[in-house]
């Protein structure tokens, strides 16, 4: 799955971001073609490659030639997005980023999403810049984002349309709430509230134990310099493995061809009841044409013999084949849910980050005798119920 990487070096602001994206490789003669899709007058992209601390990046800039006297509402900027020719993603992840902004702003002024007046954020070069990344993960075919936890100044003051600020600002904290951070020493904003809607909009959280195999990587600059770390912004995109739980079993094999099969249920349900994780049965043609039967039994370790009693037992086989199987398989719990059919027991399974419940079979077994009804009608009102 193609994965971006959002680590805040030194936080994240939305010109570092575009900065990133055209340093993993973006064109931005692409970028400012698409920008204009958007349908807005009086600004271009600048950019140019500076160092810090040895770190070659992109600095980008949105020029503006004629600054607005007015202030935008969220409804303002929905309008400007939805009626430009962009394509549906980019105008979904760039409202969706917007939306972050507002509900921020609504909660530190009081007031609601729809009278929030939109400042800074609301300027041609916010629009760009969030627009822009929307754009940049669209090119790319990024299909999930992460992040480090981000970065943000500690102390000191930024000038804003509402005065002296505190660092960090009650906006970009109020986007982070519930969100990973970190509090550095540094007295700067180091995390805007425009990247900071940007990670709180597209990410699906902070990696842990994730593997990403790295294709390419960009890092976008801010302006100034900062003594104690590099004032970067760094994306790594590349392919992510997906995170499956791991461990081994054993596997035992045996080939059976003088046996009555009337019997294979039986030691089927024996070795199921001994502790076996599975047992089946699978037809194969052995030596000379004659058919048989291939059982085969998946266990734990520790019950090797317990389980090798009962074939030895129980079967007409002189030996097995024994074998370690590396095993991955997803992430798994039990719940109780409620349901129209009452409180039952659900799996809940973990697939790519998305949680997915799914009724046991003896439940529905269960559901099915007690009200008379068909089994698989009794599945397909718990799927949509369960997963709705």
């Amino acid at each position: 799955m193609k994965t971006a990487y959002f680590d805040t070096i030194s936080g994240i602001s939305g010109d570092m971001t575009l900065g990133a994206f055209i340093s993993a490789g973006i064109s931005i003669d692409e970028l400012i073609s698409e920008l204009q899709k958007l349908k807005l007058k009086g600004f271009e992209l600048s950019t140019h490659h500076v160092t810090r601390n040895g770190i070659v990046a992109v600095q980008i800039e949105v020029v503006i030639y004629e600054k607005p006297h007015y202030h935008r509402y969220l409804k303002d900027i929905e309008t400007i997005i939805d009626k430009s020719d962009l394509s549906l993603r980019v105008k979904e992840n760039s409202k969706k980023i917007f939306h972050e902004v507002a509900v921020a702003e609504a909660k530190v002024h009081n007031t609601s999403i729809d009278r929030v007046h939109f400042h800074e954020i609301g300027a041609i070069d916010s629009i760009v810049d969030i627009v822009g990344a929307a754009i940049c993960l669209e090119k790319l075919d990024i299909q999930v984002v992460y992040s480090s936890p981000v970065k943000v100044g500690n102390g000191g003051t930024v000038n804003t349309q509402h005065g002296m600020l505190p660092v960090p600002t009650p906006a970009t904290m109020e986007i982070l709430r519930g969100y990973p951070i970190i509090l550095t020493d540094v007295p700067f904003e180091l995390t805007t509230p425009t990247g900071a809607a940007i990670v709180k909009a597209l990410s699906q959280g902070v990696l842990t134990t994730e593997k990403i195999q790295v294709s390419s990587i960009g890092y976008g600059a801010g302006n100034r310099e900062i003594g104690q770390l590099p004032n970067l912004f760094r994306i790594l995109i590349g392919e992510i493995e997906p995170h499956y739980l791991s461990d081994e079993i054993v596997s035992i094999e045996t080939n059976i061809d003088d046996m009555n099969p009337v019997i294979f249920p039986y030691i089927i349900e024996k070795l199921l009841a001994a502790g076996a994780q599975d047992a089946y049965l699978i037809p194969i043609v052995m030596k000379k044409g004659r058919p048989g039967i291939l059982l085969s039994v998946l266990l734990e370790r520790v019950k090797i013999y317990k389980i090798l009693e009962i074939i030895f037992c129980e079967t007409t086989t002189l030996g097995v084949r024994i074998q370690p199987v590396e095993r991955k398989k997803l992430e798994r719990t039990k719940k109780q849910v409620n349901t129209s059919f009452g409180v039952i027991s659900v799996k809940v399974i973990t697939v790519e980050g998305k949680k997915q419940l799914r009724a046991e079979f003896e439940e529905c077994k269960r559901i099915a005798l007690d009200k008379n009804m068909p089994l698989v009608e009794v599945y397909r009102i718990l799927e949509r119920e369960l997963n709705s």
